[in-house]
């Protein structure tokens, strides 16, 4: 398995080499962005040894187009290619790739291209010929960051599927619930008996799967802090009520 083989997908050409020392789609791969052949059959020999998987790309678009792989993975990419910038690929990569951490190779160093990469996230910033120790390094870094933006998606995947259960009264109760309300007056903020809100707080924490108030309130955050999460069936209370009470909590917990 750890032949290189040519395979040819949508008419785009892309050479694969792999170590395959685990199951499929848990071996960490390393993507290759190189217009240099020679860089990129380097990488492979380099990558391969330490037991990644590895894909090598000519051009940015071929590897844009390529499916995302379900696996730990990072990219290295030469700053300056044929059809786009590194700093472009960066910024499309940030924008929906959260779990591939990037590492820039270049020719020609420039202290505002490296700077405008690192704050956007870079891992680091080599020039060629670089150091192999340096980069294998520096690979490790990245797929551990890609482990743990994995870790973080798979647990927000499971609490907004926890959340998608709850009914819309469940969900008016916990978010007046994480805003320090008691339950006397979540009953008067909704109209419903104090007896009704310990039942709806008792069945929300059950299907949340949160063991305590501390737990809840992170769980909300977590899912308020999501980009892009917003409930539109429940009306949210601004976040100056919560916030003194969540700090107190957490601080107690700690």
């Amino acid at each position: 398995m750890g032949h290189g083989t040519w395979f040819q997908i949508l008419g785009l050409h892309m050479n694969i080499e792999c170590e395959r020392e685990s199951s499929p789609g848990t071996t960490p791969n390393v993507f290759v962005v190189d217009k240099d052949a020679s860089v990129r059959e380097s990488l492979i020999t380099l990558i391969q040894s330490a037991g990644w998987c590895t894909e090598t790309f000519a051009c940015a678009q071929e590897f844009l187009s390529r499916t995302k792989v379900p696996a730990p993975s990072c990219l290295i990419i030469d700053d300056s290619l044929p059809d786009l910038s590194g700093l472009d690929v960066q910024a499309r990569i940030n924008a929906d790739r959260v779990d591939m951490p990037i590492i820039f190779i270049t020719d020609f160093p420039n202290v505002r291209t490296t700077v405008r990469a690192m704050q956007a996230g870079a891992v680091e910033f080599f020039t060629k010929p670089f150091n192999d120790n340096m980069i294998l390094s520096a690979i490790r870094h990245a797929i551990d960051r890609s482990k743990l933006a994995m870790a973080r998606q798979a647990q927000l995947l499971v609490l907004q599927e926890r959340y998608a259960i709850l009914t819309s009264r469940e969900r008016e109760v916990m978010h007046l619930v994480v805003e320090g309300l008691l339950n006397k007056q979540i009953g008067c903020e909704l109209a419903i008996s104090e007896i009704t809100v310990k039942a709806h707080r008792g069945k929300l924490m059950r299907k949340m799967k949160a063991t305590t108030l501390v737990d809840l309130i992170k769980k909300v955050w977590t899912l308020r802090a999501a980009s892009g999460f917003y409930d539109y069936t429940v009306n949210w209370i601004a976040p100056a009520r919560s916030a003194p009470l969540a700090r107190e909590l957490l601080a107690i917990e700690a």
